[in-house]
């Protein structure tokens, strides 16, 4: 789960990384109340997960009352890079001398948190990743030392930055690395990391991903996944605990399967086939009738949804469950879509036979391809 910037932020706070004052608005209301406390000039970051933000005008500067009004009333709800902004991050601007890059991630080569970090950071940290690869630097974290004061001293002697940020940059990457192990991330990241006068150190911008796997342990991070204002189907599939991924605006045809190699598989068939998946949705294992009849209510509400292809290996999940919850969902569906589903694995026959005794247009067919020809025959009728 990717944390946005504003959220980043706010972790950062919480466990004492310097950060300047902010505020996150989702309206253009009140805004001169909404901004008290704040000390201008200000900066006005678009709240979406992309690279590139800055430069695609997502980061904008404003001097005054009126300069800030006019920035976030073309910014609020405008489509950045195929991304609606619904918050914008209003933070007070920072005045620094140089700009670095930190993070620590979870290296999978070397099992254990790796930091990274560079005297060369902003914007271009990628481009300096590929001209200037001496430039970034990487340090593993023993886990049972955790970070120590002399790793601090190795990133400064090999960077060539000034020795007297030694306290400050320690005390940072120290309080980092707490994120990192609290909220179970793969990724924490300063970019850029702004060195000030009397070597202050600050967080201008913060990048947070958390492991999946993790969020049932992480109250918060649940909390902050949910207030990310997201497409209604996404919410109301993770009810379920599936997980729905809008693919192609417009398109007709949706898949549900249980695994992202099936969905992928099935996505590119019916890609090379002529036709547009709009959605898919991931089952996960062991779906009970209950539950597929939820899947299938959920991808049939998608209004540009006419076919739907139910794409299922049986193991833990039984093929007659998948029919039976089919079957159930079909009835109370309005009449005018199609609905094509393959089974394969545990109690495949008794499947089959459940699929043939409904009676609305739902077609069983026995593998991924000519589940696909039956889409396209559909579709050309």
């Amino acid at each position: 789960m990717k944390f946005m910037e504003y959220q980043a932020r706010e972790v950062f706070e919480e466990y004492g990384i310097p950060v300047k004052k902010a505020v996150v608005i989702d309206s253009l209301e009140n805004i001169d109340e909404q901004i008290k406390g704040l000390t201008f000039p200000l900066v006005v970051k678009a709240q979406v997960q992309i690279g590139g933000r800055g430069k695609a005008g997502g980061v904008q500067f404003a001097e005054d009352s009126d300069s800030l009004k006019a920035i976030c009333a073309k910014m609020l709800h405008s489509v950045l890079k195929g991304h609606k902004v619904n918050k914008i991050m209003i933070v007070e601007k920072a005045e620094g001398i140089s700009e670095m890059y930190l993070s620590i991630i979870l290296d999978r080569l070397s099992k254990r948190p790796m930091i990274i970090f560079s005297s060369q950071g902003g914007v271009d940290i990628e481009e300096t990743a590929v001209t200037n690869p001496e430039a970034i630097i990487k340090v593993p974290i023993y886990p049972e030392v955790g970070v120590q004061k002399y790793t601090v001293h190795y990133l400064i002697n090999k960077s060539g930055i000034d020795k007297g940020l030694l306290e400050p940059l320690y005390d940072i990457i120290s309080k980092l690395y707490k994120v990192f192990l609290a909220i179970d991330a793969l990724i924490v990241e300063i970019n850029p990391l702004l060195v000030c006068a009397e070597n202050e150190i600050i967080a201008l911008d913060g990048k947070v991903d958390v492991d999946d796997s993790a969020l049932y342990r992480q109250p918060k991070v649940l909390e902050y996944r949910d207030s990310i204002q997201e497409e209604a189907l996404v919410l109301e599939a993770r009810k379920y605990k599936f997980l729905y991924i809008p693919v192609e605006e417009g398109g007709d045809v949706a898949v549900i399967s249980n695994g992202s190699g099936m969905l992928m598989s099935c996505i590119d068939h019916i890609t090379k086939a002529g036709m547009t998946v709009g959605a898919v949705l991931d089952l996960g294992g062991g779906a009970t009738s209950d539950k597929i009849k939820e899947a299938v209510r959920i991808m049939l509400s998608n209004t540009d949804i006419k076919y739907l292809f139910i794409n299922i290996f049986g193991g833990i999940t039984r093929c007659n469950e998948v029919a039976e919850g089919v079957k159930i969902a079909m009835e109370l569906q309005p009449k005018g879509k199609c609905v094509i589903v393959r089974l394969e694995g545990t109690n495949k026959e008794m499947g089959i036979e459940i699929i043939k005794s409904i009676n609305y247009d739902v077609v069983s067919v026995d593998g991924l391809v000519e589940g696909v020809e039956e889409l396209y025959k559909r579709r050309q009728q």
